[in-house]
Order: structure tokens, then sequence, then C-alpha cells
């Protein structure tokens, strides 16, 4: 099914009609099913050596899997995959690339100072793997579906942004269940709250998904990987400065989003 073609079922007349409350019960029951699946592989994880590739694997990669795979299965049930990854009907502007190469700039600066004879090929490339996992899984469901829900409701590019990022940054509140410092979390919510503004900017300038997905594939893996087995090196301290220039960078950024959308999406359902 395409966009040129009415649904006609209730649950995909349901989903069609977007809001911002409709956002957050698909990832409310996204992160929900994704502990209950990391749970799962706790009896795994108890045969594994802490920290190595097949830690990583069982920790990370399969429930992200499941994960990603209970999305398309959701977007393929409401006809909406091929447009998701589709070029995007509302464009960027130039400007917009500051985001991309803010976060791309210290993507870079981490993967160079990273000590990889300290941690080994096989412990990096799976970190890479599962940064392949992170970036499709979240990026299709909060820069992909949420996005979606919330245009499809005629909400203005400004309320999309904003609340796409906060839908965003509350997945990683469920970091206090796995014993994260208050202070931590905090600090954890207001990078990625910037963290998805910037994603969001990377697909309305690439005009597509998949370039988000791969940005944020190279993100997760590059910062833990630099932070825990780092080189003694000037580069490593400017490295660490990366969240605090991807917050700058949103925060600034954020102010020249625009309601300028030169083709609308079609109205949902209930508008019509």
């Amino acid at each position: 099914m395409t966009d040129s073609v009415r649904t006609t079922s209730a649950w995909a007349r349901f989903w069609e009609r977007g809001g911002w409350w409709r956002a957050i019960v698909l990832a409310v029951a996204y992160i929900g099913l994704y502990n209950v699946f990391s749970l799962a592989f706790i009896p795994l994880a108890k045969h594994v050596a802490e920290g190595s590739a097949a830690a990583i694997l069982v920790e990370y990669i399969l429930p992200l899997a499941i994960g990603g795979a209970l999305l398309v299965g959701f977007a393929l049930s409401l006809g909406w995959l091929g447009p998701l990854f589709a070029r995007q009907r509302i464009t960027g502007h130039g400007w917009m690339w500051i985001a991309v190469i803010a976060v791309l700039t210290f993507n870079i600066l981490h993967l160079v100072t990273i000590d990889y004879a300290a941690i080994g090929f096989e412990v990096v490339a799976t970190w890479l793997l599962a940064g392949l996992f992170i970036g499709f899984a979240e990026e299709l469901l909060t820069r992909g579906l949420v996005i979606r829900l919330l245009r499809n409701a005629g909400y203005r590019e400004i309320t999309v942004a904003l609340v796409s990022s906060a839908v965003f940054a509350g997945l990683h509140a469920s970091n206090l269940l796995t014993g994260q410092t208050l202070f931590a979390t905090a600090f954890q919510l207001v990078y990625t709250f910037a963290f998805g503004l910037c994603m969001y900017l990377a697909l309305r300038v690439t005009g597509n998904l998949i370039w988000p997905i791969l940005l944020h594939a190279s993100t997760d893996p590059t910062i833990f990987l630099s932070s825990a087995h780092s080189v003694d090196s000037p580069l490593t301290a400017i490295a660490g400065l990366g969240n605090f220039a991807v917050i700058a960078a949103a925060l600034a950024l954020v102010w020249f989003i625009r309601d300028d959308r030169k083709t609308e999406l079609k109205a949902p359902v209930h508008m019509r």
C-alpha cells in the first residue's frame, strides 16, 4: 500500500490520524518490549565474559534486532515502510548541515582516539555492528514513525522537531532501571534531546532516513569506545567535549526551524 491509497482497516485508520500521544504510546510500547527482551537474554549474558564481543551481542544486538524487526513489522502493517525510506517531502536548508557536521566531527575524533590495541578487533567490530542496530531501531522509531505520526496530525515543523526529540530523549530515561545514577541520566536526557534535534535536522537536509540512521550508528559505539578505551592524546580531550558541542549546536540551531513546507503531506484521514 502506498500513500496514495486510503487505508481502510481500523488499525491503520487509528495510526493514520497521528498525534503526539500516539507517538508516546508507540515509544513506550517499544521501550517496554526492548527491556523485556533484554531481561530475557540475561541467562545468556551470565555465560559470556563482561565486555566481550559475545556480551555485546547478547546485551545489545539481539534485543535491538528483535525491537527493530517489530518496528519494521509495525510500519509494514500500515503501509509506511516504503514511504519512510523514500525521499522526504519536506526539504531542508543549507544551514542544517551544521548539525550533521557537529555530530560527524566528534564521531571522527572519537574514532581516532580509541586505543584499538587495548580493545581488540573483535570487540571493536562488534560494537560497530551494534551501532548499526542502535541507529536503525532508534531512528526508524523516532525520526521515522514518530515524525510521521506528528506530521499526519498537522503539527508545525518546530513542534515535530521538539516532540520527536523529547520522545527520543525519553527512551533513555529507562537507564535508571539499570542502575545509572539520577545525575548521569538527567545529563543524558539533555544530551539525547539535543542529539535528537541534530538527527531531525540531518533528516531534513539529507532528505532520506538512511542518513540519520548511519550518522546515529557511528555515534554510540565511537563515544563508548573512546570514553572507555582512549589513547593519551590532545585529541582525546577535544573529543571529550563532543556532548557539549552537540548540545550547543542543537540549542542554537533550533531557533531557525521554520514551518516553510513547500510540499505538504497529505491531510490525515480524519481531516479529509
